[in-house]
């Protein structure tokens, strides 16, 4: 296959509500979006990097002047047979795994339509639904943080994680477990936490939760590793994998129990993988989280999570969820605690290239 055209957009997509973490809040998302054609085929990737370098350093500017001016020129009129014969265009470019990505796993719905399978078969899916949990950011009272909850469990989710911060985190946490004691609660600290916060890490290993996820530093392991040894509650590795050589490292420290993987993060579905196989080597469970994507992202997190070692709910959740209107149809829908895995071409959604033009602020073309 050759590609015969690369695209890619910056589309403005409103979020249903604010979504706050203890690092910042978001009200949009300004989502790029990489086409890659061949053959009359059109295959879609994500980048999910966000507005600002609360989560990684990556950012939806960083991203886009490292796709224009660096990767996509090389992608077009490369030829390729699978995914992996485009590694190539990410030669000498160090980092920016986001911006990655976004390529990497526009040519693996590529390879998949080519050859008129879904991408979960590709990848090595295993389900035809997977079973999805729900996000809820910092609110700003705990009545409003129990009404939301109670919300989401009657559409379905049985499991809530909640975003946490300091000030905001054991006598709301306490308060919830009580509030619904049959509810499988998480906790997220996106890193707001040290060693010096252990009295009130102490705290919330007493509340039964799945897990607590990146409370120290991004970049920490060792500091992890500590926390590990001082808590019953599995610590869970979010911002801190990047890499399959991440997740080893964080398996030989003991710095965690529970890894979260997000393709978009690692760098696209390939490097996604490979941190699958390596924990499922070492019975460590793994869930598939996510970055506020929209439905194109959705579709690749979905097909993700059919792997047979996300044996935890991912943070997948309608589309709904987040946005008024997706922009692929059909949108995800909530069954009973599972998302459905799309077994059409590809993806396994069509995109609404009709909201994507009308939503579009910015596009090159190669």
């Amino acid at each position: 296959m050759k590609v015969d055209r690369v695209t890619i957009r910056e589309i403005r997509m409103q979020l249903r509500e604010p979504f706050e973490i203890s690092s910042g809040v978001s009200h949009d998302r300004r989502v790029l979006l990489v086409t890659l054609q061949s053959g009359g085929i059109t295959a879609w990737g994500e980048c999910v990097a966000g507005e600002t370098p609360a989560y990684s350093y990556e950012t939806t500017d960083t991203a886009w002047s490292i796709l224009t001016d660096l990767i996509l020129p090389r992608v077009s009129g490369s030829v390729m047979e699978s995914s992996a014969d485009l590694l190539h265009v990410f030669e000498g470019i160090r980092g920016h795994p986001m911006a990655k990505a976004a390529v990497e796993m526009a040519a693996w719905d590529l390879e998949a339509k080519a050859r008129g399978g879904s991408l979960a078969s590709l990848v090595g899916g295993v389900r035809d639904c997977v079973p999805v949990g729900v996000s809820i950011g910092l609110q700003p009272t705990d009545d409003e943080l129990h009404r939301k909850v109670g919300d989401y469990i009657e559409e379905g989710y049985a499991r809530v994680k909640i975003k946490i911060k300091p000030g905001r985190d054991v006598g709301m946490l306490r308060g919830l477990c009580d509030r619904f004691p049959d509810v499988a609660f998480m906790a997220d600290a996106n890193s707001a936490y040290s060693l010096e916060d252990l009295p009130c890490l102490r705290e919330l290993d007493q509340l039964n939760l799945i897990m607590i996820e990146q409370p120290l530093a991004h970049d920490d392991y060792l500091d992890h590793a500590r926390l590990q040894g001082e808590m019953e509650t599995p610590i869970c590795l979010d911002e801190s994998i990047r890499s399959v050589r991440d997740a080893a490292l964080a398996l030989e420290l003991g710095a965690c129990r529970i890894i979260n993987i997000k393709p978009g993060r690692v760098g696209g579905l390939s490097e996604a993988k490979a941190i699958h196989d390596l924990c499922v080597e070492h019975d460590m469970p793994v869930w598939c989280g996510g970055m506020l994507e929209s439905g194109v992202g959705r579709a690749h997190n979905v097909a993700l999570a059919s792997l047979p070692g996300f044996t935890l709910p991912g943070d997948i959740s309608a589309s709904k969820r987040y946005w008024k209107e997706d922009i692929v149809t059909p949108e995800f829908v909530l069954n009973s605690g599972v998302i459905d895995v799309p077994s059409g071409p590809g993806i396994g959604v069509e995109v609404r290239e009709d909201l994507v033009d009308a939503w579009s602020v910015r596009q090159v073309d190669f």
